[in-house]
């Protein structure tokens, strides 16, 4: 069976009960046909020019069907303007899950994909505002996009020539409508889950029949994070009547789990799990990741069910041999989930995603560290062993201590100590103390603008930061990084920048979303400086004394890496580490200390590193 389902030009390639069929205005090319005839995993593709349609050409060899021709050295190059357009007919409307633009040295700066059911109004799914070029693969997961009618909007050129495509591709299949038949009601529709790992593993992918015949190849599927309480739905549009779930895993498959099914998708009633025999078999499969492979559950229920919404609840991961005789679990891999029965409804869609909040910000927390202490009704301590474990490969301990931590002269101050092997915490040896307070438990908010006035510390491996975290990172069933993190500011020593990061499933440790900035006109970091973010339902924009160093959009971060994981509850969080992980990156000091060298040592023997903190301000709208 293939392992997508790919949309060019005409050519809609729809799986329907393990049989392809093309529904099309225009029958697939010679080369196209014979390529899936020996190639089972290959796209389809359909050369047909009168289905595209585009604003210009630069010449007659680079007309807009050269762009859906599946002939990776052709291709359409737009007239010499920053408003070029190029838009194609897929003959049928579809629910889309991707499109891929494989673009020539001429390509987009700033454009917008969209889609359309008329040919006349149209829906942004996918806005580009820093374009770079290359392959572009633009997920559609979690938004509703369906449309007979896909357009790439140009809106300003990277070069002074058109916009240039090798290829443009968009995947997606037409939804199972409602059936008096038996029929697989989940093909194309809405799915959701909990959590997966990044955008290419999003619960899309469960309904858009694709799986490889040996369970063992890469090809479209949802991956959960690693933990066993995860779940993944399908909505059928409407009640239905189901007699079978055909769950087709990959190899990381669940033990244990649950069916169930849901009239609201709210209230869930369990329709099946595998006994205790099945999965004591299951669990005892062990094998090492290159060796394993899938399964295929089919589960024929002893009694046909309703409802409109199905659910596997994973109870169980399974294990692997990492090497023998140790075992790893990973998460839950599902390459199909298949509905079988009669129903449902092809109007099924994915919710609105939420908008800008309305209202204008008024402050709803401030400290300007003007008490004699930390106002501890605002402010948590938190302590190594206690409130936390170490992190990051970093040397010191977090303690409650007025050498640490404490107002002076109307400012915060986290100053950091050292004496050789004088610090227990946690059942580990400290050579260094340090401070890190937080709002946990004492104000926890979603939404904002948060900003603060700093004066940081100069030096290899100080490692001051000003963050937020999600509220649900200590919930074992979350956890970080599917809590969401957002990092205003960073500081690992060096004088002349700082730096700012998201972090969520997909976009995490070195592979954060971030960016880095530098002070102007000879600015440090060791002078005060306000930073701040501003975190919306639509995305976060970081600034440094009201410069603006980076956006990142709900929209893109979604399209292109992971979960957006900023719809609840954050803490505010100051702190000075030292040492680590980060720093070391760029240091690549390894001794006394990992990413600490001597001379930072010395200096905090003597006194004197530290962090300084004006005030800390939240505003939220309301």
């Amino acid at each position: 069976m293939p392992t997508r389902t790919l949309v060019s030009a005409l050519a809609t390639l729809s799986l329907l009960a393990g049989a392809t069929a093309f529904s099309a205005a225009a029958e697939p090319t010679a080369a196209a046909a014979a390529a899936w005839d020996t190639d089972r995993a290959a796209a389809a593709y359909t050369a047909n020019p009168a289905a595209v349609t585009a604003s210009g050409s630069e010449n007659p060899g680079t007309t807009p069907g050269l762009a859906f021709d599946g002939d990776g050295a052709t291709r359409w190059a737009s007239n010499f303007a920053d408003d070029a357009w190029i838009r194609l007919d897929l003959g049928s409307t579809i629910r889309v899950d991707r499109v891929v633009l494989d673009w020539e040295a001429a390509y987009g700066k700033r454009y917008v994909l969209e889609a359309s059911k008329n040919g006349t109004d149209w829906t942004p799914f996918y806005t580009e505002t820093a374009g770079t070029g290359g392959t572009v693969t633009a997920h559609t997961h979690p938004q509703e996009v369906t449309g007979r009618y896909i357009r790439l909007r140009g809106l300003e050129r990277a070069t002074p020539w058109g916009y240039s495509l090798w290829n443009f591709k968009v995947y997606g299949g037409e939804p199972a409508p409602a059936s008096t038949t038996r029929t697989n009601l989940a093909l194309n529709h809405p799915a959701y889950a909990d959590h997966y790992q990044h955008a290419g593993n999003s619960p899309a992918y469960v309904t858009d029949g694709g799986r490889p015949a040996n369970l063992k190849d890469d090809a479209t599927r949802w991956s959960s994070d690693w933990n066993k309480d995860r779940w993944i739905a399908v909505d059928l549009g409407a009640t239905s009547t189901i007699d079978t779930v055909d769950l087709y895993w990959e190899a990381a498959y669940a033990v244990d789990y649950q069916l169930q099914v849901s009239d609201d998708n709210r209230t869930w009633r369990t329709v099946h799990q595998p006994s205790a025999a099945e999965v004591a078999a299951r669990r005892a499969d062990i094998k090492s990741p290159g060796e394993a492979v899938g399964r295929h559950d089919s589960v024929r229920l002893p009694q046909p069910v309703t409802g409109r919404y199905v659910r596997m609840l994973g109870k169980e991961r399974r294990s692997f041999y990492n090497p023998a005789p140790a075992t790893a679990q990973f998460g839950y891999s599902l390459y199909e989930f298949e509905v079988w029965g009669t129903g449902g409804s092809a109007s099924a869609a994915y919710p609105a995603l939420p908008g800008e909040q309305p209202g204008t910000y008024r402050t709803t927390f401030f400290d300007d560290f003007t008490a004699a202490s930390l106002d501890r009704s605002k402010w948590r301590v938190v302590r190594t062993g206690s409130e936390m474990g170490p992190v990051n490969g970093e040397a010191q301990a977090y303690v409650d201590s007025t050498r640490n931590i404490r107002t002076e002269g109307g400012n915060l101050v986290l100053e950091s100590t050292y004496c050789k092997g004088c610090t227990q915490a946690g059942g580990g040896t400290y050579d260094f103390t340090s401070g890190r307070i937080d709002t946990n438990t004492k104000f926890d908010f979603t939404y904002g603008r948060v900003s603060a006035r700093m004066k940081l510390p100069v030096g290899d491996g100080f490692w001051p930061a000003f963050w937020l975290l999600g509220s649900n990172v200590d919930d074992p069933t979350v956890s970080w990084p599917a809590s969401g993190e957002t990092d205003i500011m960073e500081n690992i020593g060096y004088p002349d920048w700082t730096s700012s990061a998201l972090h969520g499933p997909g976009y995490s440790a070195d592979g954060n979303i971030g960016a880095r900035q530098t002070y102007p006109n000879g600015g440090r970091a060791d002078q005060w400086h306000t930073y701040a973010v501003e975190w919306t339902p639509t995305g976060m924009r970081f600034f440094v004394d009201d410069r603006l160093v980076q956006e990142t959009t709900r929209n893109k971060l979604e399209s292109t890496r992971g979960q957006w994981v900023f719809g609840h509850q954050q803490y505010v969080i100051l702190n000075l580490a030292l040492g680590g992980a980060y720093p070391a990156g760029w240091n690549q000091v390894t001794t006394p200390y990992w990413g600490l060298p001597q001379s930072s040592v010395d200096r905090i023997a003597g006194g004197g590193v530290r962090a300084e903190v004006d005030w800390v301000r939240v505003e939220q709208k309301g």
